[in-house]
């Protein structure tokens, strides 16, 4: 029994196994990590294995006034990095070491659902930053995935009144108009259509399609990107039998979409889609990588260093993350 009366339950075989990457370890991860796995929800709704910092999550069980909420055998250590390397909130020297450690959970993670050992992965946020001193090249969690795997993926946005896939992901705005070809938006519709259709459970996706341009050019005023790349796109997609429209101007579309005219929205570059999915629904929106064999989740927040250590960062974006990853194993 722990300091909030949580008991172990027995019922652990039935539950989804969701592999855990504990994120950077000076960051908020082992903090909303411990926190979430104390929580009823989720206790009830999955059986986690957790691959981190082992001393990392016992103090942030400490912080927040926890026992231990996981059975010795699901916390796998990955590292135990020096007391001076794991301090919350304070990153030693330029955080190499600490970047490094972050990944490792995430691969750890990833290499227990290919080995057949879980049947999703959640991760906590790591530093792009940090990790890419020691992994150059490094741009997120979604394409580090997409090279383990070996797939084609897409980052989604998924919230409570708003689902949004980006068919661009860690790109600058300046590049974005030659990341996107009719194929490339054409693919992201179709894997969204896709996966909404196994994983989330519905029958016959409505899926709407951004502009790049303001008012989706404006018949041609704005720019040309509009007739000459995204509506090539809906219609290869509508003639795969894909409930697609667009491009719809984006200003418009957000507000149509979060009253529940469509299912998902194809938003072209990072901003443009999650900064209505944030300002929406922050708490509860989560990431989603579509595309890969098994389902992947993330809180949508980073690893807010002025945070760690205080003992107040918010657990509930975690929590979501769990209980969609469980969720979209049984779907």
């Amino acid at each position: 029994m722990n300091k909030r009366g949580l008991a172990p339950t027995d019922d652990s075989a039935r539950r989804p196994r969701v592999a855990i990457s504990l994120g950077d370890p000076c960051g908020i991860g082992p903090e909303v990590v411990a926190v979430a796995l104390a929580d009823p929800r989720v206790r009830s709704a999955l059986t986690p294995i957790l691959f981190g910092d082992r001393e990392a999550f016992s103090a942030a069980c400490s912080l927040r006034g926890i026992d231990s909420p996981l059975r010795a055998e699901q916390l796998v250590a990955v590292t135990d990095l020096p007391r001076d390397l794991r301090t919350f909130g304070r990153v030693h020297e330029d955080g190499r070491a600490q970047g490094a450690a972050s990944l490792a959970y995430v691969d750890a993670a990833i290499d227990c659902v290919l080995s057949g050992n879980a049947d999703a992965i959640c991760t906590a946020p790591l530093s792009k930053h940090r990790v890419s001193l020691s992994h150059a090249g490094f741009a997120g969690h979604t394409e580090h995935l997409a090279a383990r795997f070996h797939a084609d993926v897409a980052m989604m946005m998924a919230g409570p009144r708003l689902r949004v896939t980006l068919a661009t992901n860690h790109v600058a705005l300046s590049d974005v108009s030659t990341k996107l070809t009719p194929e490339k938006i054409a693919f992201v519709i179709r894997l969204t259509n896709r996966e909404l259709s196994i994983r989330f459970g519905l029958s016959k996706p409505r899926i709407a399609v951004c502009g790049l341009n303001p008012h989706a050019g404006d018949g041609g005023i704005f720019g040309d990107e509009e007739g000459r790349i995204v509506i090539p796109a809906v219609i290869r997609a509508r003639e795969e039998g894909i409930d697609a429209s667009g491009p719809h101007p984006a200003d418009g579309l957000f507000p149509r979409a979060a009253r529940g005219d469509f299912d998902a929205v194809i938003a072209l570059y990072h901003d443009q889609g999650l900064i209505p999915a944030k300002l929406l629904d922050f708490r509860e929106t989560v990431n989603v990588t579509l595309g890969l064999p098994y389902p992947r989740t993330s809180p949508d927040h980073g690893t807010a260093d002025d945070l760690a250590g205080k003992g107040v960062a918010d657990a509930e974006p975690m929590i979501s993350a769990l209980l969609l990853a469980a969720k979209l194993v049984r779907g």
